[in-house]
């Protein structure tokens, strides 16, 4: 399995207008050629970026799908002319993650991406391994993923919570009670975040 983030960086004030667009586009079917895990536009941060997530089985569905939906008529979006700038990364799934994750989980959803030295991501998904069950009590798992192509030793997290000032409070009470993060993993060597509400359409809300 593989997980294709899709990052658009769109023209100030054209949200409401892409969002229009791929709400159409997607009502023509899109997903019954594969399934659509979760569309997003950021909240803080760099705004005016759109984020949507695709897994496949692998890159060779990956390419016989996009050469299948490309004739379609309606996808991709017809949405050039807002676009700024685009960008895409293929990303490899930890093995504790619920791919069946659906519905209500948000509205916040925080995308957290580290960089690793090289031969880390092995240590980091043993310790996450040891750890990941507890934590996922305390606020939906949405998934976790480390690059395959692009920018390697790259691991992508995200978490989902209902408000800002829960996202504050659950941070806060598992780094006090020594939860998370997992103990033991080796410590990254940047890190940065994103904060994204859903778009309507999202399979994740």
């Amino acid at each position: 399995m593989i997980y294709e983030f899709r990052t658009y960086d769109l023209k100030p004030r054209t949200l409401a207008k892409y969002d229009s667009i791929v709400k159409t586009a997607l009502a023509g079917g899109r997903p019954k050629y594969s399934p659509l895990f979760g569309y997003w536009y950021s909240e803080f941060g760099q705004l005016n970026q759109a984020l949507h997530v695709w897994p496949y089985k692998d890159l060779q569905e990956r390419t016989e799908v996009r050469a299948k939906v490309a004739n379609l008529g309606y996808w991709p979006p017809a949405t050039l002319d807002v676009l700024a700038g685009q960008n895409t990364e293929i990303y490899i799934p930890a093995p504790f993650n619920d791919e069946s994750i659906a519905g209500a989980q948000g509205p916040f959803y925080e995308l957290r991406i580290y960089s690793y030295a090289a031969g880390d991501i092995p240590k980091v998904i043993d310790a996450w391994s040891k750890a990941i069950d507890e934590r996922r009590k305390h606020s939906p798992f949405i998934g976790a993923w480390h690059t395959e192509l692009g920018d390697l030793n790259k691991w992508a997290h995200m978490w989902a919570y209902p408000s800002l000032e829960e996202r504050s409070r659950v941070r806060a009470e598992m780094v006090e009670r020594k939860i998370w993060p997992a103990p033991g993993g080796p410590t990254p060597l940047s890190q940065a975040n994103r904060l994204y509400l859903p778009f309507s359409f999202s399979p994740l809300t």
